[in-house]
């Protein structure tokens, strides 16, 4: 653009302030007053302390639950020795037929709570039966393995020494398998299965 700029047009003028406003107070203002931080301090400091309480009480009693269950399985230990104790005291059940005996291992931890316990009489009977038909006796004479699935429960390979049935009453070894299972006081064999095709 050719020619000299133009200049803005001058801001009007304001009129002057008026005079003192009057004051609403008769005289000095009141003095400022302090900002409210103590007690969101306060309200911080009870918070954290409550957080940290329910911590602590929920540590301890994962703490207690896992000593519990760490008592439960420890006070009925499985080793070779207990094992072949359980076990041995279940082939003499079947031995002698004691029915009762045998459903209480078969039943494998609930056969106090079992109501009608008829089925499971006639099946430890039955078991009996089979084994005493079988061998005239029987004793364990080693544990060979122990296979642990958790702190309670394992599978265990053994060697016993059992006599035929009859007249022959040759001696032989074999070697079964059970499932035993840990419910203190006691330590019980679910279930047992002989190895065939030996010797």
């Amino acid at each position: 653009m050719a020619g000299p700029y133009p200049y803005p047009e001058p801001f009007p003028q304001h009129p002057p302030y008026p005079d003192q406003v009057p004051s609403p107070y008769p005289g000095a203002l009141p003095p400022p007053m302090p900002y409210p931080g103590k007690p969101r301090r306060r309200g911080l400091l009870i918070g954290g302390i409550v957080v940290l309480v329910v911590v602590a009480l929920a540590a301890a009693a994962v703490t207690l639950v896992f000593a519990l269950r760490r008592d439960d399985a420890t006070d009925t230990v499985l080793t070779p020795a207990s094992a072949r104790t359980s076990i041995q005291g279940f082939l003499d059940a079947l031995s002698r037929g004691d029915d009762e005996e045998i459903a209480r291992h078969a039943s494998c931890g609930v056969f106090d709570q079992i109501k009608d316990k008829k089925a499971d009489m006639a099946l430890a009977n039955l078991a009996s039966d089979a084994f005493r038909r079988q061998f005239g006796s029987a004793k364990v004479t080693s544990i060979d393995k122990i296979v642990t699935w958790s702190p309670n429960q394992a599978q265990v390979l053994f060697t016993m020494e059992v006599t035929q049935a009859g007249r022959s009453q040759t001696e032989s070894s074999r070697q079964a398998v059970a499932q035993l299972l840990i419910q203190k006081p006691d330590i019980l064999v679910c279930s047992y299965l002989p190895r065939t095709g030996q010797y």
